[in-house]
């Protein structure tokens, strides 16, 4: 029997120390994911977890925090141009990529500079 890999559980993704309350506005209220709780073994170190059907996004505190500037989640979307107005309209930057076949796609950070990649099927 070979061992491989059968999926992704989750992503994670670094924020500051205190950064809690500004993360849950963008990535619950802005994006549409809910927060679930984190085991409580895991809840004193900080942070919070976010899920959206089978996507899960972990945040977790990092004292030497730094932005990730490249390195991003990829997130399908249902609807790309109701997302880039949301995203707007709150302040956040959009930008367009280079098309990739099959997908439209923008860029934005959330609050702490994360670059994330929203993803539309054609």
């Amino acid at each position: 029997m070979t061992a491989e890999v059968v999926g992704v559980d989750h992503v994670q993704l670094a924020i500051p120390e205190g950064g809690e309350e500004v993360a849950r506005c963008f990535y619950r209220d802005i994006l549409g994911f809910q927060e679930v709780p984190k085991p409580e073994a895991l809840a004193a170190r900080g942070g919070c977890w976010f899920e959206r059907g089978a996507v899960a996004l972990h945040l977790g505190i990092d004292p030497e925090f730094r932005p990730a500037r490249k390195a991003h989640p990829a997130l399908l979307v249902s609807d790309i141009r109701a997302f880039s107005e949301r995203i707007g309209a709150a302040g956040f930057p959009v930008r367009d990529d280079q098309p990739i076949e099959g997908y439209k796609r923008i860029f934005t950070e959330d609050p702490f500079g994360n670059r994330i990649e929203l993803m539309q099927k054609l």
